[in-house]
């Protein structure tokens, strides 16, 4: 079983450490019984989720979480690593979390969550619908199980970078 989570600031401040959204990264592929994965994260500024919103959604304006995931290329039943790419803006998770009432912490893991169960394949309506669905009620369940988890838990298997220096992946 191999599950790497890197995640990167790419010079963005959040006040929750690259550690503790890589572990949530990695409890939710736990959860779901991923034996394989390779999960980028990148904590980007709301200008750079924005262009990232409109280049690839064709979406107009920021936005809090996009995830992108590769498609299987596996053959003939082979064993294939989940592999994806999560961007979240710490901007909009702080209005986002002003706006609903939570925690800016609370709201950065959500956003982790969502994008990793969206890189694994979950999808949700659009709308009110949205947080009534079985993915969003998924989500719930996981960040609940994360915040009651002990926060010095360090979780075995993916890496890091040392502190202070930028991981290198998909920006």
């Amino acid at each position: 079983m191999t599950l790497i989570v890197d995640v990167a600031s790419d010079g963005v401040r959040a006040p929750v450490s690259r550690t503790r959204l890589r572990n949530v990264a990695l409890a939710v592929l736990e959860a779901e019984r991923v034996r394989d994965a390779l999960v980028s994260i990148a904590l980007v500024s709301a200008p750079t989720i924005a262009r990232l919103n409109r280049k690839h959604l064709q979406h107009t304006g920021e936005t809090d979480v996009i995830s992108f995931a590769l498609e299987s290329t596996g053959r003939g039943g082979k064993h294939t690593p989940i592999v994806g790419d999560i961007y979240i803006a710490p901007s909009v998770a702080r209005a986002n979390a002003r706006r609903f009432g939570g925690s800016v912490r609370e709201e950065l893991e959500r956003l982790v969550i969502h994008g990793t169960l969206h890189v694994l394949g979950y999808d949700h309506p659009d709308g009110a619908a949205r947080t009534t669905s079985p993915m969003w009620r998924r989500q719930e369940r996981l960040l609940m199980a994360s915040r009651q988890a002990p926060a010095s838990h360090e979780r075995r298997g993916g890496r890091t970078s040392p502190a202070g220096e930028r991981t290198r992946g998909r920006v």
